[in-house]
């Protein structure tokens, strides 16, 4: 069993907390694939920041991934129902961009995306579209950019070659106590039997602000560390 980690959510908006979760990380020898946001919430355009591009290029280089993950990371407004509900509300704060439109909108914004990351110099190594939720058409879109991997809660793809496997994510939600007590004892108990499937850490900016989740993330680094795929695609052999 193989474990990939990653950092969520890369981008000016969250530099400092991003550059937290990176020296955790170091500190076990680990780099994170590192999913960047072109332009965060509409407030954060990537190409604005030069020097986070230079740093950005430079963590690439030392050989972190980098993903595409979406282009705003928020959602648009959707018609209310029981799934806009469970996607935008439960499973995230109105952010799964991806859920929210159409196959025309995704395309423009995968190729806008992709745009701006080759601009800024940066290789795309992966997509993934944020709170992991996204339509099945966008497989067949991102195998047409010879995208290799991609994921949601429970599996990862290879959409070149039209392969997928089972997959466990392991991550916090800091948006109230009960989420992240929640979800820290569901890490806790998840790791134990974690060794039946390839697993993915996701560190997210927001768990570097409340200590409780630096320290399960610390705890989960430690795990992490001699389980290591240190790519995504990696996770297909394991």
């Amino acid at each position: 069993m193989r474990v990939h980690v990653s950092i969520h959510d890369v981008s000016p908006a969250w530099e400092r907390e991003v550059e937290d979760a990176l020296a955790m990380a170091a500190a076990h020898r680990i780099r994170p694939a590192l999913l960047v946001v072109p332009n965060f919430h509409g407030k954060a355009p990537l190409l604005e920041a030069k020097r986070y591009c230079a740093r950005l290029r430079q963590l690439q280089d030392e050989g972190h991934e980098v993903y595409l993950h979406g282009f705003y990371h928020r959602a648009e407004a959707e018609k209310p129902s029981a799934r806009t509900f469970f996607r935008q509300r439960v499973v995230s704060a109105g952010e799964a961009e991806f859920a929210s439109i159409d196959e025309e909108e995704a395309e423009r914004r995968l190729d806008e995306g992709a745009r701006v990351l080759a601009e800024a110099g940066l290789r795309i190594d992966g997509f993934v579209a944020p709170a992991w939720s996204f339509s099945p058409w966008l497989l067949p879109a991102l195998g047409r950019r010879g995208i290799r991997y991609t994921e949601d809660h429970l599996t990862v793809y290879d959409p070149v070659e039209k392969t997928r496997r089972r997959s466990l994510v392991l991550n916090f939600a800091s948006r109230s106590k009960s989420r992240m007590a929640s979800t820290v004892a569901f890490c806790r108990v998840a790791t134990a039997g974690a060794r039946f499937f390839p697993t993915r850490f996701a560190i997210h900016p927001g768990d570097m602000k409340h200590g409780i989740l630096r320290h399960e993330t610390e705890r989960l680094l430690a795990w992490s560390a001699p389980r290591l795929a240190p790519t995504g695609v990696g996770l297909f052999a394991s």
